[in-house]
């Protein structure tokens, strides 16, 4: 299992989480989502390796924008 950590910039409600950890969440070997608009942390753990353009275009999918953390 690997985490990988991203701040999403826009988020302002538990709507805006909903629609970030659906987008993500069809991205294969995603295995678990935490999402924040509070904080605007995202936590992404997958079962093999993803690609963080893939992550970051889900984002951008839902209405925002993204970097990695770590």
């Amino acid at each position: 299992m690997t985490a990988n950590e991203y701040q999403v910039t826009g988020m302002t409600c538990g709507h805006c989480e909903s629609s970030v950890r659906e987008e993500v969440g069809e991205i294969a070997s995603v295995t678990d989502i935490e999402v924040s608009a509070e904080t605007g942390r995202l936590t992404v753990t997958t079962s093999g390796e993803v690609d963080d353009a893939q992550v970051l275009a889900a984002v951008e999918e839902a209405g925002y924008s993204a970097v990695r953390v770590r």
